[in-house]
């Protein structure tokens, strides 16, 4: 979500290129060309090929290279190539190649492929016959053109050691440069990531102006199509201007990505059947937009394609060591969110009819379907880390109501500043407190963002009561809010179950653009002393976390960036925490 980032009151393809592992013989590539000239007029000249005197066309490759999805044998490559007079929109033969060595001496696998207008030039294959836990570099050949090289690993199957992830969310193009992006790219030379994991808002939909652009013209990042995204055509173009970024794809090109959507590939606040920003009158079905949506983020990311396009939770097993499940809370299955305006009287919040619908049992996140699918997952895993990578926030986050519709209305509540200080009347001289301020004080605490978890408290009881019944150490990854957190997580009755690790955003910004009179340390800290299950919080800064798991330990470092207005910046480690495992270890601790 992002109109209102920090919660929500109101409101088979034939692109997916094929392959066979290790050796595609000569006659496999030029059949390919030939087929390709026969429906396209193409030249018949093969992707590569060494013979000089076949005609050749002028291409290249636009958006660099990706990898994804790795597998313990395979792995999803991905490229965009395609003539360079744009008026040609013939099929481009192309080859890929995979070696164990930077220079390609030890090719180890290879074959052709195909890019169509049909995926918007985009192609991916699925590289297979691959050995586990081993890194490889790979790259793409087109006539006679060759693309940039990048990197990709395998996940291992034997005794692992350790596992580290790079982890990601929202990342909106027009509010500034992707330094957070850089500097994992960076880091991803020394630090042995094993993949990026991306948490989703990997694009945004709006227009020009529409949200967080106040410095987008200066710094040359207005919107493609300069609209709010809604057609196929529209959905390409947004892709391809954010693929167009250096930094993003340098991070592609050194770390194969697993990612998951969040709203924004398709509209603010998605629900199964609709989205805050997305009105029918003027916009068309929604279904339609979806699936636009849908076959675009399939297209350009770096994703192994399934007979669904909609389905796209699925677990990686990096050995014995962690269990990664990524799952789909916003787009297949979740029920439509609760607004607090539907509550509000001349007298305050109807808390009876609030709290009723927050018990309703038939109000479901990730739908049956998938939560049967997570529950035999997390049950067949023997390893020591099961690790939800989802859009957001789980954790209980309740804090004064009177906080929270300052935030949202401001004028008809108080600050944090002001709750604070009023606190601390009551406590040195309680006789002296208001009429008012005794209204402030016994006001409850409530869900701060009901497009989170928090909005769907027995669907989250659900998944936590799995968890515990099944004995196992959850981490759960989250991002959505442009705010960094985290939560130790505890059930209803308040046992502890697991904790959460929520990262900043790579550019959207937080809490800062809507408390600006507020500091943001003493404001972070305020939340971490009204939010009890919170440990850590960080309001004002962008930045992406390293999860690392050891059969010890799961910590998490959040690395910020000092800016994203400028392409000059420093980085730091702004917090580390850890949670270790066995029942009594299922909780955050220091490092």
């Amino acid at each position: 979500m992002t109109k209102k980032p920090l919660l929500n009151l109101l409101k088979n393809d034939d692109h997916m290129a094929s392959s066979e592992p290790i050796d595609h013989t000569r006659r496999h590539l030029v059949r390919g060309a030939l087929a390709a000239g026969a429906l396209a007029g193409l030249p018949l000249a093969g992707c590569g090929s060494d013979d000089g005197d076949a005609p050749q066309v002028a291409v290249v490759f636009s958006h660099g290279v990706a990898s994804g999805d790795p597998l313990s044998d395979r792995v999803i490559l991905w490229t965009r190539v395609l003539a360079q007079d744009s008026a040609d929109v013939r099929d481009v033969p192309v080859s890929w190649e995979v070696a164990s060595d930077a220079n390609f001496a030890s090719v180890v696998a290879k074959g052709d492929a195909t890019a169509r207008a049909s995926s918007d030039f985009c192609v991916k294959v699925d590289a297979t016959g691959l050995r586990a836990g081993v890194r490889y570099w790979y790259r793409f050949k087109a006539y006679a053109a060759t693309s940039t090289v990048g990197r990709a690993k395998t996940l291992p199957t034997a005794n692992v050691a350790q596992v580290r992830l790079a982890v990601f969310s929202c990342s909106n193009y027009p509010t500034g440069y992707f330094n957070v992006y850089a500097e994992a790219a960076k880091r991803a030379e020394t630090d042995s990531y094993d993949v990026a994991v991306h948490l989703g808002d990997y694009i945004y939909e709006y227009g020009p102006g529409q949200y967080a652009s106040g410095s987008a013209q200066a710094l040359g990042r207005v919107v493609e199509p300069q609209k709010e995204i809604v057609a196929l055509a529209d959905y390409r173009r947004r892709y391809a201007q954010y693929r167009a970024d250096a930094d993003l794809q340098k991070l592609h090109a050194a770390l194969s990505m697993i990612a998951v959507w969040d709203d924004h590939e398709v509209a603010n606040d998605a629900w199964k059947d609709g989205a805050e920003n997305h009105q029918p009158a003027t916009e068309g079905d929604y279904a339609v937009r979806r699936a636009a949506a849908v076959q675009a983020w399939h297209e350009w990311l770096p994703v192994r394609d399934g007979s669904d396009p909609l389905i796209t939770y699925r677990s990686f097993n990096f050995g014995a060591l962690m269990s990664l499940h990524m799952l789909d809370t916003r787009v297949l299955a979740r029920d439509k969110q609760l607004s607090y305006n539907d509550y509000l009287t001349a007298s305050g919040l109807d808390s009876a009819k609030f709290q009723a619908d927050m018990a309703r049992t038939d109000r479901s996140l990730m739908g049956a379907t998938q939560s049967q699918w997570l529950q035999a997952q997390m049950q067949a895993s023997t390893a020591t880390w099961q690790v939800l990578g989802q859009q957001v926030l789980m954790g209980r986050m309740n804090i004064p109501a009177p906080i929270l519709f300052e935030v949202t209305q401001p004028g008809t509540g108080v600050s944090v500043s002001q709750y604070a200080a009023i606190v601390a009347k009551a406590q040195t001289n309680p006789a002296s407190l208001t009429v008012q301020e005794q209204a402030v004080l016994a006001a409850p605490s409530i869900p701060y963002n009901l497009d989170a978890w928090d909005g769907y408290p027995v669907a989250r009881e659900t998944l936590l009561g799995t968890a515990r019944q099944l004995d196992k150490n959850l981490v759960v990854l989250a991002g959505d809010t442009h705010n960094a957190w985290a939560n130790d997580l505890l059930d209803a009755g308040n046992r502890p179950i697991g904790v959460e690790f929520a990262t900043s955003s790579v550019t959207s910004p937080g809490f800062e653009e809507y408390v600006p009179n507020e500091n943001p340390q003493q404001f972070a800290g305020a939340l971490t002393q009204l939010i009890g299950p919170l440990v850590y919080a960080d309001t004002s800064r962008r930045g992406y976390m390293t999860v690392t798991a050891t059969a010890t330990e799961c910590r998490c470092d959040w690395i910020y960036v000092s800016t994203i207005l400028n392409r000059e910046y420093t980085a730091t480690v702004g917090q580390s925490l850890r949670t270790l495992p066995g029942a009594s270890g299922r909780k955050l601790v220091p490092v």
